[in-house]
């Protein structure tokens, strides 16, 4: 069933995913990405980050909960994408053998005043680990296609 605009109200939530966090996806995505060296070096980052660990960068755990959108919401979603994200925050770090799920709230829904076939719904989206600790919060703005 596809989700457009009016399929989504003030107070919807929505939970899923099980993303698995491996040391491989975090060196490779860091050496690409963010090769800072708390995400590329585990034996540096035990030994002399503030962390004790290595850990994801968090634009990649931006990109997981990206894909757990996707293939969770998005798939199914007459969205034409984002038109920005609010309050972007990585409050503790990722860490190799985590599992990360996603929970959305919405926030607001508006129809666009410029393109009636169009609406704007507001979210706050938490990226969670297997524990409940939080691993990114944002606020995103997605443009979805209205029903005729």
């Amino acid at each position: 069933m596809t989700v457009y605009f009016e399929d989504l109200s003030p107070g919807d939530e929505l939970e899923f995913g099980a993303y698995e966090v491996t040391e491989d996806e975090i060196l490779a995505f860091a050496e690409q990405y963010d090769p800072q060296w708390f995400h590329t070096d585990p034996e540096r980052a035990e030994n002399e980050s503030i962390y004790g660990s290595l850990i994801a960068s968090g634009w990649h755990t931006g990109a997981m909960t990206m894909r757990m959108l996707v293939d969770e919401h998005f798939s199914d979603a007459a969205s034409f994408g984002a038109l920005g994200v609010d309050e972007l925050r990585w409050p503790n770090p990722t860490l190799p053998g985590e599992t990360l799920s996603v929970r959305v709230e919405v926030l607001e829904t508006r129809p666009s005043e410029s393109s009636p076939d169009r609406g704007v719904v507001r979210t706050e989206t938490t990226t969670s680990n297997q524990d409940g600790e939080t691993k990114l919060s944002m606020k995103p703005i997605v443009l979805y296609a209205r029903r005729e």
